[in-house]
């Protein structure tokens, strides 16, 4: 083995396909796509070097802002949500049911599998107030109050998506958790137990600093994912109302193939990777420092 990872060649050979493959696939789009930050138009009607000018419409365009904001606002709120329901799941599964957690955690996750389109259907049923009335504004009637038009105003429409989501994916990071978790050496945990530890001391003390490679792992996997998020928001409410619900992957997606400003969509795109590349820094920095202050 040390004969072949000393032999350039060989290395070549073994990591050149994968390379050039990752190269094209992933590195020459996102030079290109940084490229047209500078220009302007389209490949049908040409394009018009603008320099820096997109960049000066993103920081003045009050749609851009309305929709950082809005990203940041679910992100924040989705990965708090999926860590702290996931992280409870997995505490749950590992020291409550323990070896008869499987056919839990399976119906947990079950909703990971299910198509996107199809849970937003669901969720449309489900808190629908118009022509029908769904089972939730039924019940909020049976018990006596009113019921709401969920999808008539930003504010409720975001907390649908964001219930539909946590739904969806708390099954996903509460396996991810739970395999950090059951890593804990029994030996650590019954000391613990024997020196007067039990149930939340137990968890805050031992399980949580132990666990805290893949929660951290967790947190980044979560935040960089619900900035990127599109297909569910398309899906449940297309941005609506107006555009109350509209991240910047939805607005890059319209500047870009419905308005046809390559431009202006690559600019879009670059500045939510600059998000997600500086929330991911301040995560790593932050927990650095706690790391070296404990």
């Amino acid at each position: 083995m040390n004969s072949v990872l000393g032999d350039k060649r060989a290395i070549a050979i073994l990591l050149g396909p994968a390379l050039l493959v990752y190269t094209l696939v992933m590195l020459v789009p996102i030079i290109w796509s940084t490229g047209y930050t500078l220009f302007s138009g389209n490949a049908v009607t040409g394009f018009e070097f603008v320099g820096i000018s997109n960049f000066v419409t993103f920081f003045t365009d009050p749609a851009a802002f309305d929709a950082v904001v809005f990203t940041l606002k679910y992100a924040i709120v989705l990965t708090i949500g999926q860590i702290a329901i996931g992280y409870l799941l997995s505490l749950l599964y590992v020291f409550w049911l323990k070896r008869a957690s499987g056919v839990i955690r399976t119906l947990v996750f079950f909703p990971v599998v299910l198509p996107t389109v199809a849970v937003s259907l669901l969720f449309q049923r489900l808190f629908e107030s118009a022509p029908a009335i769904g089972p939730v504004n039924t019940f909020l009637e049976a018990v006596g109050l009113h019921s709401v038009d969920w999808f008539g105003s930003a504010g409720t429409a975001f907390w649908v998506i964001v219930m539909m989501d946590i739904w969806r994916s708390a099954g996903f990071y509460a396996v991810l958790l739970y395999a950090g978790i059951i890593d804990i050496p029994d030996e650590i945990l019954e000391s613990a137990r024997i020196d007067g530890a039990t149930g939340w001391q137990l968890v805050r003390q031992i399980v949580l600093p132990l666990s805290l490679p893949v929660l951290l792992s967790s947190i980044i996997f979560s935040i960089n994912g619900t900035l990127k998020v599109f297909d569910s928001v398309l899906a449940l409410t297309n941005g609506g109302p107006g555009s109350g619900t509209t991240p910047l992957t939805l607005y890059m997606f319209r500047t870009s193939f419905t308005y046809a400003d390559y431009g202006y969509g690559s600019t879009i795109a670059f500045m939510l990777t600059l998000i997600c590349l500086v929330v991911t820094i301040f995560i790593f920095r932050s927990t650095r420092r706690d790391v070296t202050k404990g």
